[in-house]
């Protein structure tokens, strides 16, 4: 195998994460705009525009609810894709 040539596990590794790399992204947008909420409710109330950030914060917290399952289920394979332990080197006594 060349040295570019990547592995499965390489793939998985990487796409796990830019997956975390989203998910920390996704975490502070959410915690900016519930920030954004609290300060602004009773004006956004008064221009009939609270329903639409409530539902872009529901979009939100479920694209970060998302990304924590296919981080978790990546991580299932990440470990199903590591040498056998009988490939690494015996421990020392």
């Amino acid at each position: 195998m060349s040295a570019d040539a990547k592995t499965p596990l390489d793939h998985v590794n990487a796409t796990l994460s830019q997956l975390k790399e989203m998910r920390h992204y996704s975490k502070n947008y959410v915690e900016q705009l519930t920030a954004q909420w609290l300060l602004f409710d009773g004006e956004l109330k008064k221009l009939a525009q609270a329903q639409r950030i409530e539902e872009l914060m529901t979009r939100q917290g479920e694209l970060y609810d998302a990304l924590d399952k296919e981080i978790a289920e990546l991580e299932e394979v990440a470990v199903s894709l590591q040498p056998a332990a009988e490939d690494a080197p015996a421990a020392l006594h």
